[in-house]
């Protein structure tokens, strides 16, 4: 059976208040296509736990910068399709900018104090974007429970905050990161890494592991950790870092001793390609 396409935000939201009126449970899987396993792990948790799947693909103009790369953003709808029919999507939501963005369009979500810092700081407005197309998708697509992956773990942070704050009715699951076999995290964007920068780029997670190993050691410096994975990054590629932060889970605020739940974040930049990757900690 087809997966079946729906392109009108207020069809979609028929469908699924249809769907759950008859008690079916729905999962929702937004994404910006150009689908990987990452993608289809936040699927196969929401196939496990939901009667019905829908999956939202859609480059939101809202989150990207002026130089940033909107226009060059990897799309392959075909492809996308046949990877969501193979793993049981049920329906796909792909709308069209102009139906999402309606002429004078003058709203947006904002989402304080959890956006200032990490990419925050160097993509400013990104997280508002991201906050005003996640608001209209869950009106557009009220269900059950919605999925996230931890490799962006500042937007799941904020996504979840808001639906919070906002009193939405639906549930953020949070799935682990999918990683390739050296450790690289699985993204849209290493498509435009050549070969060189490719086999680089497996230099964040191993800088990462090695911080979770001075922890489990007895590291409790930030700073110490912070400089061992900025030496271990920069020793073994050309990446440009733009960032590497140790912070609270709670409100991503910089900590100078380790203690608790943490997160330790890095972003850099290979050739052209800015990557992210992180890792959750108990300290």
């Amino acid at each position: 059976m087809n997966v079946k396409t729906i392109t009108s935000p207020s069809a979609m939201t028929r469908f699924v208040k249809k769907a759950r009126a008859k008690g079916k449970t729905v999962g929702f899987v937004p994404t910006m296509g150009y689908l990987h396993d990452g993608h289809m792990a936040l699927v196969r948790n929401a196939k496990r736990e939901n009667d019905i799947v829908v999956m939202s693909i859609f480059v939101n103009p809202a989150q990207f910068g002026p130089k940033e790369d909107y226009a060059k953003y990897p799309r392959d709808f075909k492809k996308d399709s046949r990877l969501a029919k193979k793993e049981g999507v049920d329906v796909i939501f792909y709308p069209a900018v102009k139906s999402m963005y309606l002429p004078n369009h003058s709203t947006y979500v904002t989402v304080e104090k959890l956006t200032t810092n990490l990419c925050g700081r160097s993509r400013p407005g990104h997280f508002k974007g991201v906050a005003t197309v996640v608001t209209k998708l869950f009106n557009i697509v009220p269900a059950d429970t919605s999925y996230f992956g931890q490799k962006d773990a500042q937007q799941a942070f904020i996504i979840s905050r808001m639906a919070r704050d906002l009193n939405i009715p639906m549930k953020i699951k949070v799935v682990p990161t999918v990683r390739e076999e050296d450790g690289l995290a699985m993204s849209s964007r290493n498509v435009y890494l050549d070969g060189n920068e490719r086999r680089e780029a497996a230099a964040l997670f191993k800088s990462l592991s090695l911080a979770k190993k001075l922890i489990s050691e007895g590291e409790r410096n930030s700073k110490k950790i912070i400089r061992a994975i900025k030496d271990f990054t920069t020793k073994n590629s050309s990446a440009k870092i733009d960032y590497v932060s140790i912070i609270d889970t709670d409100e991503l605020k910089d900590i100078k001793t380790l203690k608790g739940r943490i997160l330790i974040a890095i972003a850099a930049y290979f050739g052209k390609t800015r990557l992210i990757d992180n890792m959750i900690l108990e300290v």
